[in-house]
């Protein structure tokens, strides 16, 4: 077999763990129509949908000249098994090749965990059984292929998540966020190291750095030079703020210096948000940033969370 080189993700930026890892996967399908089930893992908008529909598209045997047919299921729209089989088994899977995506696998109902369990166990010769009502299916690994993608894998059944190869995405650095922008753009001139103050407020996140690549577009074109002086103009405008922290984030900091320390309840009660919503959505980028801490006391705010404001307030 030839070796890994990441070829098939030349175009993706980082990664490069990842990309060797599912291109040997694309090869091993080239020789032998198989690959792994497997779970790709990052935080939202971290490529793993991106990655996981170009490793799809790209499966197809020695001397096929195109990929099998390639699905993404939204586990979001998915009631129950029943649905399931209804929808996507039976018009598309049985005595057919294709490549299936499970994507927020997070959102997977019960019984469809409970049914891949066993799905997901094949015999040594890479197939299973598989009744629901009167339907009974023979899945066959040599001709479907189920790819699953996720953000929480810890809301995953675990003995699912031992069924499945678990690739994990790295967060991106700050030096390839840019790259996503300036790739975006290749006829826009970046100046005065302006790339390092855009990819700043990107939160290490992808789908961000597209985003802004569009807001640069419709603000500066798609040709010419981009300066501090623009970007400034651009963060002004759409309320960009230093770290990329957003509003809410900044009233949690706030409410944080006023009381001093406080538990969840409080703040969620001090901020009009609900408590899962300020665990689940805010604090995890502001302890990350050293902005906030939370030990058995509660919360508080940290030296570096002060800083901030007074440059918020200053500004």
């Amino acid at each position: 077999m030839a070796k890994n080189k990441p070829t098939l993700f030349a175009d993706v930026v980082g990664q490069n763990a990842a990309k060797r890892r599912m291109t040997f996967y694309q090869q091993c399908y080239t020789k032998s129509g198989m690959m792994p089930n497997s779970m790709i893992v990052a935080q939202k908008g971290g490529g793993k949908t991106f990655m996981a529909k170009a490793l799809g598209q790209h499966l197809m045997r020695e001397g096929e000249a195109k990929a099998k047919p390639f699905l993404e299921i939204n586990c979001a729209s998915l009631k129950n098994i029943r649905q399931f089989f209804n929808n996507v088994v039976i018009p598309h899977m049985i005595d057919k090749d294709i490549t299936i995506l499970f994507d927020e696998a997070s959102e997977l109902p019960k019984d469809m965990e409970m049914g891949l369990l066993t799905i997901l166990n094949p015999n040594k010769n890479h197939r299973n059984e598989f009744a629901v009502d009167d339907y009974v299916v023979d899945f066959d690994f040599r001709r479907h292929t189920f790819m699953f993608a996720t953000s929480e894998p810890h809301k995953v059944f675990h003995a699912l998540m031992d069924r499945l190869d678990r690739i994990d995405l790295e967060e991106y650095n700050n030096d390839e966020l840019g790259e996503i922008v300036s790739r975006n753009l290749p006829d826009v001139k970046f100046e005065d190291d302006v790339l390092k103050d855009v990819s700043s407020v990107l939160r290490g996140n992808a789908r961000a750095a597209q985003k802004m690549a569009n807001n640069i577009e419709m603000f500066n074109g798609t040709e010419g030079s981009f300066t501090r002086k623009l970007w400034n103009e651009l963060s002004k405008t759409l309320g960009i703020l230093p770290m990329g922290l957003n509003r809410i984030e900044v009233q949690v900091l706030r409410a944080l210096a006023e009381a001093g320390e406080c538990s969840l309840t409080n703040l969620a009660a001090k901020t009009g948000m609900t408590a899962d919503s300020l665990r689940r959505d805010f604090e995890m980028y502001l302890q990350k940033m050293n902005l906030m801490q939370i030990d058995r006391t509660g919360r508080s705010i940290t030296a570096k969370g002060r800083q901030y404001l007074e440059v918020y307030d200053a500004a």
